[in-house]
C-alpha cells in the first residue's frame, strides 16, 4: 500500500479531531492544515446575500441558543468523549501549519511539497474551482450527513427533524465545486444516544464514521477511490432558524 503523506484541512473542532486523532492511528503521523474559519459577521453576510435577512437572524437566534444551552448540555458530549475512547484535542507534537484559508497559495504549496496521497477535508469551506485544480492527488471530504439527501449544515439533526431516523448518519465524498455534491464514497448510520442534541450530534456521528474515513483514505492509498451511486434525492441544508428548531423540538421531541 502507499504510504505517502497525507494532507488534513479543517477548521478544527472537538469532533474533528477526534477524527484526526483515529486515523493517525492507524497511518501515522500527519499533516493538519488549520484554517481561520469566517468571522461571523462575514458568515452571515454571506449567508443573508443568498437566503434574505430574516432566515438569517432566525438561524442566529438558534446558534446563540445552541451555545448557551451547550454550557448545561456538555455532559452530553463528555459522556459520548468517554463511552467512545475518543481524543478531542490536538496531541502533542502534532504538526499544525496554521493558514488564513484553504484557498489561499499555502495549501497548494504544501501539497506541491508533500506530494500527499491524498488531501482530506472536514469542516472547512469551500473548495474553489481553482484550488481544486491545483491539487494533483484526489481530494476527499468528510460530512456529518448523509449525501446528497442532507447536504450543508446539520444533516444529522435534519435527518431526525424530519422523522428520517434511518438517515442519521455521516458521508465521506469526492470532492468537487459544489457544496457536498461530489461522489459518494462511504457512508456509516447510526443512532442517537439518550439525550443527545443538535449540540452533540456531530460527536455522536464521528464516533461512528471513523472507520468510513479510515476506509476511504485506504482506498485513496492504494489507488482504488470507487464511488457508489445512492439513489437518494440531493438537497442543501442550513441552520434551522429558532422557530423551527422550538417547534420541532415541542412537536417531534429532536432537539
Amino acid at each position: 500500500m502507499d504510504r505517502r503523506p497525507i494532507v488534513f484541512v479543517t477548521e478544527g473542532g472537538e469532533h474533528i479531531w477526534a477524527i484526526i486523532n483515529s486515523l493517525t492511528d492507524r497511518f501515522g503521523p500527519m499533516t493538519v492544515v488549520l484554517e481561520t474559519p469566517y468571522s461571523k459577521r462575514e458568515l452571515l453576510i454571506r449567508r443573508a446575500k443568498k437566503l434574505g435577512w430574516i432566515s438569517v437572524a432566525g438561524q442566529l437566534g438558534t446558534m446563540v441558543l445552541i451555545r448557551v444551552a451547550k454550557r448545561f448540555l456538555n455532559g452530553g458530549i463528555e459522556r459520548i468523549v468517554a463511552e467512545e475512547k475518543l481524543e478531542t484535542s490536538p496531541r502533542v507534537g502534532q504538526e499544525i501549519v496554521s493558514v488564513a484559508s484553504a484557498n489561499g497559495p499555502e495549501l497548494v504549496e504544501i501539497v506541491h511539497k508533500l506530494e500527499p496521497a491524498t488531501v482530506f477535508l472536514a469542516s472547512c469551506r469551500l473548495l474553489s474551482a481553482k484550488t481544486l485544480a491545483a491539487i494533483p492527488c484526489p481530494v476527499i471530504n468528510y460530512h456529518s450527513g448523509i449525501n446528497p439527501k442532507y447536504r450543508g449544515m446539520n444533516g444529522g439533526y435534519w435527518a431526525l427533524a424530519t422523522g428520517d431516523h434511518d438517515n442519521f448518519g455521516s458521508t465521506v465524498h469526492v470532492v468537487d465545486a459544489g457544496v457536498d455534491t461530489g461522489s459518494v464514497l462511504y457512508q456509516s448510520r447510526g443512532k442517537p444516544g439518550k439525550g443527545d442534541t443538535i449540540a452533540s450530534y456531530a460527536m455522536r456521528q464521528a464516533a461512528f464514521s471513523r472507520d468510513i474515513c479510515a476506509k476511504a483514505i485506504e482506498d485513496a492509498l492504494a489507488g482504488r477511490l470507487t464511488p457508489v451511486d445512492t439513489g437518494l434525492p440531493s438537497r442543501q441544508w442550513y441552520h434551522p432558524t429558532i422557530w423551527q428548531y422550538l417547534w420541532t423540538g415541542i412537536r417531534r421531541g429532536v432537539w
